[in-house]
């Protein structure tokens, strides 16, 4: 969708408004000398004193005129130079003004700032998930081609064993599950990061439904399971599903969630048996498509779900460091406060 256009029509400048206003205010004392020369016609020249004061207000004009240029126009004008600049530079253009004049342009500025960087970011984030998504994509297609063309070329006179078709045959399944792995994952990131209404659920809402998804692992949850958080259903059964085949794929049979609560945050720890995480992959597991358990059909876009969903509802997730096996993951939600 394009983005809206200002109509196009004549407007004055701010530059404009503030010297024609400036120009009012200065003709004031001159409107009223002439006034008062006119009703006293006896002095057809005007006096020093009247002079001195047409010469003052002249100066306090030029006077105001260059405080309202320094600390609006100014500003003003250099941040839509600006707004040109990174949209033909991106983000190397994102650098403070030189001036910014007034404290309300100064937080005009910076929200501007932020707004770009973000902008930015995302257009590198995309840029860069696409890539990825391209990549991940294109091994399975490509299996799945290799064995069809296998199939289809087999030599009549030296058939495939039955063996060998069911080899590339399970090949095509495997494929087209991971594919369809992806896709779903694709699709619940893309819930994650859209806008959501508002809606609460709880720990102990979810328990039935993780137990009946994951009966491999022992589910339990522990503390203050009642308490509603800003989390809708679906958004804390993407979240804590992930989290389960995370630990599953992991070697977990394990998984507890314990939930601890203040009037207006949550936190909820999320444990498991599994192998945990190493020191070197600790910084790496929320990146999109990084996976050390492809084989188990890991596809790398877990815990990079949960945190885009949890961000969406003003949450987060951060690992924490564990002295035995296993990894703990902590998740801070708000907590849904009744309206009434």
């Amino acid at each position: 969708m394009p983005a809206p256009k200002v109509r196009t029509k004549w407007r004055p400048t701010l530059a404009l408004i503030v010297y024609a206003v400036l120009l009012a205010v200065m003709a004031l004392p001159i409107v009223i000398v002439i006034w008062f020369r006119a009703v006293e016609v006896s002095s057809s020249r005007m006096a020093p004193a009247e002079i001195g004061a047409l010469a003052v207000v002249f100066m306090l004009t030029l006077g105001v005129a260059y405080v309202l240029t320094r600390t609006i126009t100014g500003p003003i004008d250099a941040l839509i130079a600006r707004t040109e600049e990174i949209a033909r530079g991106g983000k190397g253009a994102i650098r403070p003004l030189e001036s910014y004049g007034t404290r309300e342009i100064a937080v005009l500025s910076q929200s501007f700032l932020d707004l770009a960087g973000k902008l930015v970011d995302r257009t590198e984030y995309i840029s860069s998930f696409a890539a990825h998504v391209s990549h991940e994509l294109k091994s399975p297609l490509t299996a799945i081609r290799g064995s069809a063309e296998l199939l289809r070329d087999d030599d009549a006179e030296r058939p495939m064993t039955k063996a060998q078709r069911l080899h590339f045959l399970d090949n095509i399944v495997a494929d087209a599950v991971r594919l369809d792995a992806l896709l779903q994952r694709l699709r619940e990131l893309a819930q994650a990061e859209t806008l959501v209404a508002e809606g609460k659920s709880s720990v102990m809402d979810i328990l039935p439904s993780l137990r009946g998804d994951f009966p491999a692992l022992d589910i339990s949850g522990r503390g203050d399971t009642e308490i509603s958080v800003a989390l809708t259903q679906e958004a804390a059964g993407i979240v804590f599903a992930n989290l389960a085949e995370n630990a599953l794929q992991h070697g977990a049979t394990l998984l507890e969630l314990s939930v601890s609560a203040s009037d207006r945050t949550a936190v909820i720890l999320v444990r498991d048996d599994g192998s945990g995480i190493s020191e070197v992959n600790r910084h790496r597991i929320f990146q999109p498509f990084f996976s050390t358990r492809r084989e188990q059909g890991g596809t790398g876009m877990g815990l990079g779900i949960v945190r885009a969903m949890l961000s969406s509802h003003g949450g987060t997730i951060r690992p924490l460091q564990t002295t035995g096996d296993g990894a703990e993951f902590e998740i801070t939600v708000p907590v849904q406060v009744s309206k009434g």
